[in-house]
C-alpha cells in the first residue's frame, strides 16, 4: 500500500521538526501567556535567521531561559547574562539576549495593565482570528498593518527586537493568522 503524502505548506520542508511544529503547533490559537512569552523570545531570535535554526535550538533555549517563564528571566543579572554569551545552545547574540531579558520586564508590566499578554496581543485583532488565503508561498505576507501596530505599540512600551515581520511571524506562530496555504490539511482546523 503506497502512504499517500500530505501537501503541507510549501515552507515546512522534509525536515521532521518541522513537519511536527507546522502540523501541531503553527496557527494554532495560543491563550497560555508563558507559551506567549516563548513565543515571543524565540521570534526575536529569529530574525535574521531561518525558523528551522531556532526550532532545533528550542529546547535549549528552553533550559536556558528559565523554561520561558517570564518573572525568571526578568530577573537575569550580568552573571546570568555572560552565561547566557557562553552557552553554545543558543543563539549567542548579545543584543538579542539583552532584548529576550528587556522584554521579559516589558511582557510583566503589559501583562499587569492588560490583565493577560494574551488580552494585549490580541486587541489588535479585536479578539478575531484572521484567516488568510494563501494559494502558495509568494502569497505569504510578512508583515501587515496590524503587525505594523503591534511592533509600533510595542516600541513605545520599551519592547526590543519587535519589528513589524517578527510580530507577524509571532502571529501566524500564535494563530492570530492563519496563513496555512489552501488546500493544506491544517487550514481552518482552529
Amino acid at each position: 500500500m503506497v502512504k499517500k503524502k500530505i501537501e503541507r505548506c510549501g515552507w515546512v520542508g522534509e525536515d521532521e521538526l518541522m513537519i511536527r511544529y507546522h502540523d501541531r503547533e503553527w496557527g494554532r490559537p495560543v491563550h497560555d501567556d508563558r507559551k506567549l512569552f516563548e513565543f515571543l523570545i524565540l521570534e526575536s531570535f529569529q530574525a535574521g535567521l531561518s525558523w528551522r535554526t531556532i526550532l532545533h535550538k528550542r529546547e535549549n533555549f528552553r533550559k536556558a531561559f528559565a523554561n520561558f517563564d517570564p518573572k525568571k528571566v526578568a530577573k537575569f543579572d550580568a552573571k546570568k547574562f555572560n552565561s547566557l554569551m557562553q552557552d553554545a545552545g543558543i543563539i549567542r547574540n548579545r543584543l538579542k539576549i539583552l532584548a529576550a531579558i528587556n522584554n521579559a520586564k516589558r511582557f510583566l508590566e503589559t501583562r499587569r495593565e492588560f490583565g493577560s499578554f494574551d488580552a494585549y496581543v490580541r486587541s489588535f485583532s479585536k479578539g478575531k482570528r484572521i484567516i488568510n488565503k494563501p494559494r502558495d508561498l509568494k502569497d505569504l505576507p510578512t508583515r501587515s498593518p496590524l503587525s505594523d501596530a503591534m511592533s509600533e505599540d510595542m516600541g513605545k512600551r520599551g519592547f526590543k527586537f519587535r519589528g513589524t515581520t517578527i510580530c507577524y511571524a509571532f502571529m501566524q506562530a500564535v494563530g492570530i493568522v492563519d496563513d496555512h496555504i489552501v488546500g493544506c490539511p491544517y487550514k481552518d482546523l482552529f
